[in-house]
């Protein structure tokens, strides 16, 4: 079961988790975050072996991603990050100084790069209707814009009641990520939906595109209120961050659109007269731990959700290894042992949203 519209996807498709490797070792220890990281290394390769089986185009390739570093301190992160990788990962990544950023990106913007080779970029869209086409040879019946408003146990199924009819089912899995409402409260308390925001440039001449990204990667800062951004197929810059923290509303899409226009103009001063030709928003959906799960609740509901903006390779490819599971197969889901507990004082309506972005700004300011 799925819901809600597309997510606010800049087609970014990168192989970590939002929790940096160090992170992950401090909080359960070198084995359990060699496993977590290799699940996230191999849901990329899941999601480009899946891309060529179907023959999806959406224009999938591995262009790498740029880590920026927005601050001197988060250089020198990068630099102890990428021996942590080197050493305990077996992940090479490659550091850049300053002085010799051009050569990756055309701005002054940053304190140096981490090139991390292994992420890649796609056509969001594309894979979306791809994947769709494949589910429907596969036998799949797709309905679209059909809410479900309620799932109920009826002896050892399901009920699932929508605004056009309902559906009896052996089993239900819930896809909803930064979409949950209440017709799934056991996952909708456990997860935070945050707003995301997009905007899109005309097509940018060649040489232009050139200067930015000569080698097309895909690109995020260092930051707590984040950029990421690329290059489209057709040269247009997708820019995009957590410009409101809260949920889209057409108000916060007109704020969002004008402060990530302002934002982009600093990192790319010559895109200043660039005009913005589409914006577009949605929810990015966080956990508690900042890790994403899937498992199965008490009353027998199957779930995954919480990519933290990683969502593109991690969600299909848990997708899969809960798929294995609903049907009796080996589980192979790498996050089941992690307990995922209610967030306290929390219904699914984050009112505390407000609070973070001013916590996540002053932590950008002083860190």
């Amino acid at each position: 079961m799925g819901g809600g519209p597309p997510p606010p996807n800049g087609g970014q498709v990168l192989s970590g988790l939002k929790l940096g490797v160090q992170t992950l070792i401090a909080r359960y220890g070198l084995e359990a975050a060699r496993r977590l990281f290799r699940a996230a290394t191999q849901s990329v390769d899941y999601l480009e072996d899946l891309i060529q089986e179907e023959s999806i185009a959406c224009e999938f390739a591995r262009w790498g991603n740029l880590d920026a570093a927005s601050k001197p301190k988060h250089f020198e992160d990068f630099q102890r990050t990428r021996e942590v990788l080197a050493r305990d990962f077996d992940c090479h990544c490659e550091i850049v100084p300053r002085r010799e950023q051009h050569r990756e990106i055309g701005t002054h913007a940053y304190y140096g790069l981490m090139i991390d080779p292994h992420s890649a970029a796609l056509n969001p869209a594309q894979y979306v209707r791809g994947l769709a086409r494949a589910a429907e040879r596969a036998g799949a019946a797709l309905f679209d814009k059909t809410p479900a408003m309620s799932i109920k146990r009826i002896g050892s199924g399901f009920e699932v009641k929508t605004r056009r009819g309902s559906i009896k089912a052996g089993a239900v899995f819930v896809a909803t990520n930064g979409y949950t409402d209440a017709a799934a409260p056991d996952l909708r308390r456990r997860v935070v939906p945050i707003g995301s925001y997009i905007i899109a440039t005309e097509p940018l001449r060649e040489d232009v595109a050139g200067r930015l990204l000569p080698k097309r990667r895909v690109v995020s800062d260092s930051r707590n209120f984040l950029h990421y951004y690329r290059l489209s197929s057709d040269n247009r810059v997708l820019f995009g961050g957590r410009a409101e923290f809260v949920p889209p509303t057409p108000d916060s899409n007109r704020k969002s659109a004008e402060t990530l226009r302002r934002d982009m103009a600093q990192v790319f001063p010559e895109l200043g007269g660039v005009g913005v030709e589409y914006a577009w928003s949605g929810n990015v959906c966080f956990t508690r731990d900042m890790l994403p799960h899937a498992g199965c609740f008490d009353n027998g509901v199957y779930y995954a959700a919480g990519y933290g903006g990683h969502g593109v390779a991690m969600a299909t490819y848990l997708g899969a290894l809960m798929a294995d599971v609903v049907l009796g197969q080996d589980d192979r889901n790498p996050f089941r042992e992690y307990k995922f507990g209610a967030i306290p004082l929390y219904d699914g309506r984050p009112w505390f949203l407000p609070l973070a972005a001013a916590w996540y700004k002053l932590l950008d300011w002083i860190q």
